[in-house]
């Protein structure tokens, strides 16, 4: 067991015929009580230190741990919403696609259906153009026609119209 102060204070040497000088002994034993307390109070504030230390350490080494199971549940919740957004954005892709094939295809079903339109409506305009084309030529083949002429040489006698409308009168 360590000495303490006190019992380096309370020792007492026997006396021999030619022993130590009694005061010099006292007062290396006060030096060394003193030595020997304030070594024991540092000891006891280092002590007091490292629990200090060893509580604070403990408490980070929690705060450690916390740290890293937090951040390992923040990287599962990240892998997790990133696989949830994989997932989404591939399902948009997907319903993006299929709309577009659909619009692409109503798009192609209404250019032909515009198409045939087309071709109906130059089949129709072709027609027309021919018959309105045979409508004019007749025309113009009557025009030119003798009967014009013939028409022109006809005379007519207004007296003759007169005696005619008196006799049907008088019946």
């Amino acid at each position: 067991m360590p000495l303490t102060p006190l019992d380096i204070h309370n020792k007492e040497f026997s006396k021999g015929f030619r022993g130590y000088d009694e005061d010099e002994v006292n007062e290396f034993l006060d030096q060394l009580i003193k030595d020997y307390e304030m070594l024991i109070r540092e000891k006891k504030n280092l002590e007091d230190k490292v629990a200090s230390l060893n509580e604070r350490l403990s408490h980070f080494t929690s705060i450690e741990e916390t740290l890293n199971k937090s951040i390992v549940v923040a990287q599962e919740a990240a892998e997790e919403v990133k696989g949830n957004a994989q997932k989404e954005a591939k399902l948009i892709i997907r319903e993006a696609e299929k709309n577009a094939d659909r619009i692409v295809n109503e798009a192609l079903s209404k250019a032909r259906k515009i198409a045939l339109e087309i071709e109906e409506l130059k089949k129709q305009s072709k027609v027309f153009r021919t018959r309105f084309k045979m409508l004019i030529e007749a025309q113009l083949d009557l025009i030119d026609s003798d009967d014009w002429e013939k028409l022109m040489e006809f005379e007519v006698d207004a007296t003759d119209f007169e005696l005619e409308e008196e006799e049907a009168n008088q019946t």
